[in-house]
């Protein structure tokens, strides 16, 4: 079989760790913000993990 591609919508915004956790930027926090408090802003600052089903179709997206 010949070898798959790695998805690049996925590789922009995802990441996997050393461990094999996914990672994503949170969402909402890119425009619109004036009517956003500064408290909801903040919660949307970092990264999280991506959990349940998603993380199996994310990493054969990576080819991991």
């Amino acid at each position: 079989m010949p070898k798959l591609k790695t998805h690049s919508g996925t590789k922009k915004r995802m990441r996997v760790t050393k461990t094999g956790k996914v990672l994503r930027r949170k969402a909402t926090s890119n425009h619109f913000l004036q009517k956003k408090s500064a408290s909801r802003k903040r919660k949307f600052a970092g990264v999280t993990e991506l959990t349940g089903g998603q993380v199996k179709s994310v990493k054969r997206n990576l080819g991991v």
